[in-house]
C-alpha cells in the first residue's frame, strides 16, 4: 500500500511539472501580452485541478494495469506458440481501442456535421451518424490491420523502415485519387487514434511480444507498431471517401 501511495505521488508531481509550462506560457500571454485580468480565475482554478488529477490518475492506472497486462498477455500468447490466436488478438486489440478512442469520436462526428453542412452527405441525422460510424469502423479496422501487420514485422523480424517508405509512397498514390474533401479528415484520422487509449495497449503489446521471442530486441522490435496505426487510416479513410463517390 505504501509503495502504491509513493508511484502515485511521484505521478501527481510528475502531472504538476508537465502542466507548469502551459500555465506559465497562458498566464505569460494573458498578464504580460494582453494585459488583462484572468476571466472566472475560480472555475479556472478548479478546472486545472481537475486537470491534474485526470492526468495523475490516468499515468497511475497505465502503470499500474494497462501496460502490465498488455505485456503479460502478449508473452503468454508468444509462448503459447499460435500465430493465429496471437494475430486475432492483435487486431481485436487494434479495433477495440481504437473504436472507444474519444478523440476519433469527437473528429468523426464533425466530419459528420462538416459533411452535412457541405451537402456531401444528406443533412438528416441518420445520414450523418452513419457516416460519422462508418469513418469510425474504417479507423478502427485499419489500425487493427496495422497492429497484425506490426505483430507479423516482429514475428519474421522485417525492416521497419521499408514498411514505413512503402506505406508512404502508398499515401501519396492514393492521395491522388482521393476526393478533396477526404484527404484533410483522412490525414488527421492517423492523428487522433495515437491517443490515450490506443497508444498504451499498442506498445505494451509490441514491447512485451518482443521480449518473449528469442532473438528480439524490446527496443529495437517492441517499438514501431504506433508508426503503422498511425499510417494505415490515412489509407483506407481515403479509399472510404473514394467509395462514397
Amino acid at each position: 500500500m505504501g509503495r502504491q501511495l509513493l508511484v502515485f505521488f511521484q505521478a501527481l508531481i510528475g502531472s504538476c511539472k508537465d502542466l507548469l509550462p502551459i500555465v506559465v506560457v497562458i498566464a505569460f500571454f494573458q498578464f504580460v501580452v494582453l494585459q488583462q485580468p484572468m476571466p472566472n480565475i475560480l472555475d479556472i482554478f478548479i478546472g486545472l485541478v481537475f486537470v491534474v488529477l485526470g492526468l495523475t490518475f490516468f499515468i497511475y492506472g497505465l502503470e499500474m494495469g494497462l501496460f502490465p497486462i498488455g505485456e503479460s498477455m502478449a508473452q503468454a500468447f508468444a509462448k503459447k506458440g499460435s500465430i493465429f490466436w496471437l494475430i486475432t488478438f492483435a487486431f481485436c486489440l487494434g479495433f477495440g481501442t481504437t473504436v472507444a478512442e474519444p478523440a476519433l469520436i469527437a473528429v468523426a462526428e464533425e466530419a459528420a456535421n462538416v459533411a452535412a453542412a457541405g451537402n456531401i452527405i444528406e443533412q438528416t441525422e441518420a445520414a450523418q451518424s452513419e457516416y460519422a460510424n462508418g469513418l469510425r469502423y474504417t479507423v478502427a479496422f485499419s489500425v487493427g490491420f496495422a497492429i497484425v501487420l506490426g505483430v507479423l514485422r516482429i514475428l519474421r523480424g522485417w525492416p521497419i523502415h521499408y514498411l514505413i517508405i512503402s506505406g508512404y509512397i502508398i499515401v501519396v498514390i492514393v492521395t491522388s485519387f482521393a476526393p478533396r474533401w477526404i484527404i484533410g479528415i483522412a490525414y488527421d484520422s492517423g492523428g487522433v487514434t495515437t491517443s490515450t487509449i490506443t497508444v498504451p495497449l499498442v506498445t505494451a503489446l509490441g514491447v512485451g511480444l518482443a521480449s518473449a521471442i528469442k532473438g528480439r530486441n524490446p527496443m529495437i522490435d517492441g517499438f514501431g507498431l504506433i508508426a503503422f496505426a498511425s499510417l494505415t487510416p490515412m489509407i483506407f479513410v481515403m479509399i472510404y471517401g473514394m467509395v462514397l463517390g
